[in-house]
């Protein structure tokens, strides 16, 4: 109908979000409009802005507001170990242990041919690019441990193996198929302290 075209779009917007189905995304939409416009209008302008100024960082590609992230900048890390994630979600659950003070990189996703994602999809140029410009000794593997999480992390330590770098992973204390940011920070932490090579 002509009276629920700007309503559809936005259930239609909402359903983008990871795990929001229609019924979520409808119940969003009129939760906002109904009950919390000032809400809605809040959340309008923290996308709009979110978008205009977030980017990666120039060094590790995470998101960050500035050319070269925090942690980038931060000295006082260990710049011998590398840490490869696929997301920025990731990362923020490895920093929420506090067992980690290496450097990171972000892939932004991870290899998936099934839906045409092959290396240049995932960064892995730049992370090979960073790790060469001396300094690495470490490249810790924690990609997710699902079938296409597996499958890069594989990729990778072949890669960095022949560049005669440690290649570490993390335990199997973080449970098979999981992502890091559901995992405990417990679990991650040990996963982090008993990584093993690959």
């Amino acid at each position: 109908m002509r009276d629920h075209i700007a309503l559809d779009a936005l259930v239609h917007a909402l359903k983008r979000l990871p795990g929001v189905g229609q019924r979520s995304a409808s119940r969003m939409a009129y939760h906002l409009l109904q009950h919390d416009p000032e809400g809605a209008q809040l959340l309008s302008q923290a996308l709009s802005q979110a978008v205009a100024a977030v980017r990666h960082c120039t060094q590790c590609h995470t998101l960050t507001e500035f050319e070269v992230c925090g942690t980038c900048l931060d000295a006082t890390r260990d710049r011998t170990r590398i840490c490869v994630v696929e997301t920025p979600s990731d990362q923020h659950a490895m920093e929420r242990t506090q067992a980690y003070r290496g450097m990171y990189f972000v892939l932004m996703g991870k290899l998936n041919p099934i839906q045409g994602i092959g290396p240049k999809d995932i960064g892995m140029q730049k992370l090979i690019q960073q790790v060469s410009k001396g300094g690495v000794q470490e490249v810790i593997l924690a990609t997710n441990f699902t079938a296409e999480g597996e499958a890069t992390a594989h990729v990778l330590s072949e890669v960095f193996k022949r560049k005669g770098l440690t290649v570490t992973r993390l335990a199997r204390g973080v449970p098979v198929g999981s992502e890091l940011e559901y995992v405990d920070l417990g679990t991650i932490a040990h996963a982090l302290v008993d990584r093993r090579s690959t």
